[in-house]
């Protein structure tokens, strides 16, 4: 966990920075009793990817949105490979011939 400040730093973002972004509700770091945020690595990487898409010329509501966009992709990545393994032994294997009837 890191305080705004060394966040800021491995980012190379100034720490107001990272409060407008709390704000905007892009992150959402830890708060420790006295309120002081604390940032985890995740933060931390998603404080990059948000940078990487400023960078690129999107707008805080489009990043948002891309954001929200890409966690969604993964939870459904995730209960997909869930679905796959669980009903993987009920998959029966198809041929892929031809066979003529004569019937």
């Amino acid at each position: 966990m890191y305080v705004i400040s060394v966040a800021a730093e491995l980012t190379g973002m100034h720490p107001q920075t990272l409060r407008i972004y709390e704000r905007k509700g892009l992150v959402h770091p830890a708060r420790t009793g006295g309120g002081s945020r604390r940032y985890s690595d995740e933060d931390v990487a998603l404080l990059r990817r948000i940078a990487e898409l400023t960078s690129e010329g999107m707008n805080l509501v489009g990043v948002k949105r891309i954001l929200d966009l890409e966690r969604r992709v993964a939870e459904l990545e995730s209960e997909l490979a869930g679905l796959r393994t669980k009903h993987r032994r009920d998959l029966v294997p198809l041929r892929q011939t031809l066979s003529r009837y004569e019937g």
